[in-house]
């Protein structure tokens, strides 16, 4: 078969372009690149065109200014720690078997280089075919977050994100008591010598956060050391809000003078409606009006920080789904009423925490249960890809392997354009067996240091030691 090739062939406009890697300092910090350069490859491409992978190297992230009609140029993420930049170049179909060149021009800055890119019949036409397409689940990630006016540091995390997939997963813990502390946090670094690099907090005692006058438990989600701390040590900071409600107006009332007996956030602990609660003028709507407001209050806190937060509410919102020939066996009130209610109420989550309250720190995690046959439901609960940043599992299991099932359906729910996380497991699926599984999981929440078997301190001292984890001590800042 005759084929064709590209070859990219780097220069510049007006400065000397080198076609090699940014050198280091004296620590391995590479240096900022005085130029626009490029890492090309040449590669011999079906008729019908192809794709190559190209690594641009610049200070500073770089935009396209011009490209020839018949070259494709999809960017990825930047690495703003290495200056590098892993984008795809396709060329189009030449039909014609006319030879076509071009050049591609990027800015960055106050530098500018261009990219010279040829196409080359190379024999007599052809029919065509279809083109090999070499892009990987990674390639089709969406470039930025669903919310257009997204805090800086919400960006750099998210673009933080895309540059490890596939390579690398993040370490992490939720917090116990409180919930709004770093005791397991420290507690894993007096494990195995490291932190890790994402602290899981819950908003599960917003009802009594502040904790009223003379209680001995004391909770308070206006204290935010704890997040703080781990930003600061280049920590990432996860916040997800096991919702109390109550059942009744009177419970409501009860809870005002800090009786909050009436209250729960199980299924089958609590009649609250989210149907009702998702009707103006009903006393439950009125409630959840409120607590998203207050739970404003506290996410507005760590946005004044610069603090951003992988925000993750409505978590495992379907539970069972229709298993074991029940009807919605939902876990959670939030799950209850259907599909159709649960993204309802996720929509109104969104439209008053951004656009009411203006919080913009905030990257969204969509959860799934991963209870065996649950897979069939996830796309008629799903919110859709504008309204989810990352899509995540809890996985529990008996073993630490790497979660094909979970992986490939939670994958297949965005057609591959939403990035994947383990939010939340028992026994830690081993890193190293994901990775060499090809599953891209993002990082992983351990849910507490005691219940899990498998989850032993030889077991967290090899996870944490593993180079495809990432913990705090190798996080980069990304302030």
């Amino acid at each position: 078969m005759k084929r064709y090739l590209i070859s990219a062939l780097a220069i510049l406009v007006g400065l000397a372009v080198s076609c090699t890697k940014p050198g280091t300092s004296g620590e391995g910090i590479p240096e900022v690149p005085k130029s626009i350069s490029f890492d090309p490859a040449e590669v011999v491409f079906p008729v019908a065109g192809g794709s190559v992978s190209l690594i641009i190297y610049a200070p500073e992230r770089p935009v396209l200014e011009d490209c020839p009609a018949w070259v494709t140029f999809k960017e990825g993420a930047y690495d703003k720690t290495k200056y590098k930049m892993t984008a795809t170049l396709s060329a189009n179909s030449n039909y014609s078997c006319e030879p076509e060149m071009g050049t591609i021009v990027f800015s960055a800055g106050s530098l500018s280089g261009s990219l010279k890119v040829s196409q080359d019949a190379g024999g007599d036409p052809v029919e065509p075919v279809d083109p090999v397409d070499p892009i990987t689940p990674a390639d089709e990630y969406d470039a930025a977050l669903t919310n257009p006016n997204a805090s800086a540091e919400a960006k750099n995390v998210y673009e933080f994100f895309l540059s490890i997939a596939g390579e690398k997963m993040l370490s992490g813990v939720q917090s116990g008591g409180t919930a709004n502390n770093n005791e397991r946090v420290n507690q894993i670094y007096q494990m195995t010598g490291k932190h890790p690099a994402l602290a899981g907090y819950d908003y599960i005692f917003l009802q009594y956060s502040p904790t009223p006058t003379g209680w001995s438990w004391v909770v308070n989600y206006g204290d935010i050391s704890a997040a703080k701390e781990q930003w600061q040590n280049n920590g990432l900071v996860n916040y997800m809000w096991h919702w109390n409600v109550p059942s009744s107006k009177a419970d409501w009332d009860n809870g005002k003078t800090g009786n909050f007996n009436g209250y729960n956030f199980y299924s089958d602990k609590t009649s609250f409606s989210i149907v009702n609660a998702l009707t103006p003028g009903t006393w439950e709507n009125d409630f959840i009006l409120q607590d998203i407001e207050k739970v404003a209050g506290y996410l507005k806190l760590l946005q004044d920080e610069g603090i951003p937060v992988i925000w993750r509410p409505l978590h495992e919102a379907a539970g069972n789904y229709n298993l074991y020939g029940k009807t919605n066996n939902a876990w959670f009130w939030w799950g209850r009423g259907g599909a159709d209610a649960c993204k309802s109420l996720w929509k109104l989550l969104r439209d008053k925490l951004e656009g009411e309250y203006g919080l913009n720190n905030l990257i969204w995690v969509w959860t799934l249960d991963a209870t065996p046959g649950a897979e069939k439901e996830w796309a008629s609960w799903y919110p859709g890809n504008d309204l989810v940043d990352i899509v995540g599992v809890d996985i529990y299991a008996d073993d630490t392997d790497a979660k094909e099932r979970q992986y490939k359906a939670a994958a297949d729910l965005s057609a591959g354009h939403k990035m994947v996380t383990v939010s939340e497991c028992g026994n830690i699926p081993e890193p190293i067996k994901c990775i060499a599984a090809g599953e891209k999981w993002c990082w992983f929440m351990a849910w507490d240091l005691e219940s899990y078997s498998l989850n032993t301190t030889a077991y967290w001292k090899n996870v944490m030691a593993s180079s495809k984890v990432i913990t705090r001590e190798n996080m980069p800042s990304l302030k």
